[in-house]
């Protein structure tokens, strides 16, 4: 599968492997006029990370499902100069911070991020996209990493970006139902 490597935009990629990940880039090309490559990750055991600076440009519109993983890292994750998260879809600072502690996961706002404190024990919960559809599809991977049941409102609104993305959870074993 073709995933951007676009250094621009995969800043993503770089931060997981600063939280441990192994991430391995096979067959890389140009599709669409954009550098892309098939990714194969491997299970690791995910440490804390600050991800600020020239990182956040980067990751911007990564950071709330980097937000979701961090809660199960080794230690804690600092997210700052991400103010710019606050004018998305929605105040996805706010946002994730109070849905990520509908499932228990501990989470500090910050006027311009958020610190999430990791090795958390996350159970499902009725959590609310409000509408936003990055937030939904990060919430869909925290409820991957919960136990028990998660039910995401107003999920219906990944198809913005990636219309595709029941599918795949659901093809990774994951029950996926959206309305």
């Amino acid at each position: 599968m073709g995933i951007s490597v676009n250094p621009t935009r995969s800043g993503y990629l770089e931060v997981l492997k600063q939280m441990g990940a192994t991430i391995l880039l096979h067959n890389e090309r140009t599709q669409g006029g954009e550098p892309v490559a098939d990714v194969t990750v491997r299970g690791s055991k995910l440490k804390g990370v600050t991800i600020s600076g020239d990182l956040i440009p980067r990751t911007i519109d990564e950071l709330p499902v980097l937000a979701a993983i961090a809660t199960v890292a080794e230690g804690t994750t600092v997210i700052r100069n991400a103010q710019e998260l606050r004018v998305k879809e929605s105040d996805r600072i706010a946002t994730m911070v109070s849905e990520l502690r509908k499932l228990g996961a501990q989470v500090e706002e910050l006027p311009d991020g958020m610190v999430v404190q990791g090795d958390s024990k996350l159970v499902g919960a009725e959590v609310q996209s409000h509408g936003d559809h990055r937030v939904a599809m990060a919430l869909a991977i925290a409820g991957l990493l919960a136990e028990g049941e998660t039910v995401i409102h107003d999920a219906d609104c990944v198809a913005i970006s990636f219309p595709q993305f029941p599918q795949v959870l659901a093809s990774l074993g994951a029950e996926v139902e959206l309305a």
